[in-house]
């Protein structure tokens, strides 16, 4: 039996969190006590997700008396540094005396990243690091020295996509024999039987056009707002995008003063989207970057085509260069206008094929496919 941990301190509703519990669930699922999951809760991050966490039998453990993640209200790039440097004060201590710990065989650190890394290498220790890398980070002068230095004591790199595994190898780091490519677990089959329940009844519409995501730079969706207004002039379409974040009273002095308010709704972060994705006729990822991009993963599970940006670096890889859904040029909006029209235009026969394909290729993205890589990975 083995203790495998998971470092992963966010301060939003990022998707990497939704990983890190099906990840740790697979383990719980399919293991057998194999393995026996832990997930380290930093500041509270993890305290509104106990309910869920003791239903799946995924242990917390609390590193630190900090409650200040909980509050999830630290908005925009500065707060969030100050946020990050307060966890490496507080967590340094009891993150050495962790790993120490004869009982605890394996960390894999998912977000905040440095912290682990300079423990480890600086520190004698007992446990295995895994690190989980996705994007494709920019490692120059100082960062790409300090890289090459603490990646010598680190047990294997993970990544969620082909791209940033080819990225990391050709940046020659660390031994090719170490990175490996693991997709995340981004669908949970009881986490959508729980959502048809959940909100099916409060959407008062049908037959939209679907967004999901965080109301960030990222996700561009002013850019998506602007783009599907265009297209829908002399059209009776309705977007509805679900998601909270920084960029809502922008998105909605855009709505407003294009007074697209019968046309274009902003739906709010919600727990489970799956209801949304039942009632919708097609899903838009409209991202500057992903990786690998979860939500395609979710409306591919849902059985619902898939309009995305080629952005890097998840999304043409799921939908296989435009075999598995439409991929428009990432931030033009000519070719997401043509990629809207081009849906408009295919027959029924035509959908249900990309949908097929789609699904698929998300197999390679459930709890089962997930724990049979990271069990190899964890014999390595």
């Amino acid at each position: 039996m083995k203790n495998i941990f998971y470092w992963s301190p966010h301060i939003d509703h990022v998707a990497t969190v939704r990983a890190v519990i099906n990840s740790a669930y697979s383990l719980v699922r399919y293991s057998k006590q194999k393995y026996i999951p832990y997930l380290i809760n930093v500041a509270g991050e993890w305290d509104q997700y106990q309910d869920e966490l003791s239903k799946k039998q995924i242990n917390i453990i609390n590193l630190t008396n900090s409650k200040i993640l909980k509050k999830k209200v630290f908005k925009g790039f500065l707060k969030s540094r100050i946020i990050y440097f307060y966890i490496f004060i507080i967590s340094f201590l009891p993150l050495l005396r962790l790993l120490k710990n004869k009982k605890t065989d394996y960390l894999i650190a998912h977000l905040i990243t440095p912290l682990p890394l300079i423990v480890n290498f600086f520190f004698k220790n007992h446990t295995k690091l895994i690190l989980r890398i996705s994007g494709l980070p920019k490692l120059q002068n100082l960062r790409l020295l300090i890289w090459k230095i603490t990646l010598k004591k680190i047990h294997l790199i993970t990544c969620p996509t082909l791209g940033t595994k080819e990225y990391l190898t050709n940046l020659n780091i660390v031994n090719q024999n170490k990175i490996s490519l693991l997709y995340d677990p981004a669908i949970s089959p009881s986490l959508i039987n729980k959502t048809k329940k959940d909100f099916a009844k409060k959407l008062r519409v049908n037959n939209y056009y679907l967004a999901i995501g965080r109301l960030t730079k990222q996700k561009n969706f002013s850019f998506l707002i602007n783009s599907f207004s265009k297209f829908n002039l002399n059209r009776d379409n309705r977007l509805i995008i679900v998601g909270e974040g920084e960029e809502r009273k922008k998105l909605e002095k855009i709505i407003d003063e294009e007074k697209l308010e019968d046309s274009v709704e902003l739906a709010g972060y919600q727990n489970n989207v799956f209801s949304f994705f039942e009632r919708s006729k097609c899903f838009i990822l409209s991202s500057l970057w992903e990786d690998p991009g979860f939500v395609i993963l979710e409306a591919g599970f849902s059985n619902k085509f898939v309009i995305s940006s080629d952005c890097k670096n998840g999304p043409k890889e799921i939908l296989d260069n435009g075999n598995n859904g439409i991929l428009f040029k990432s931030n033009d909006q000519l070719s997401l206008i043509q990629a809207l029209e081009k849906f408009e235009h295919l027959s029924e026969k035509e959908k249900f094929q990309y949908k097929l394909n789609l699904k698929k290729k998300v197999r390679s993205f459930s709890l089962i496919s997930h724990y049979k890589i990271l069990n190899k990975l964890l014999s390595f």
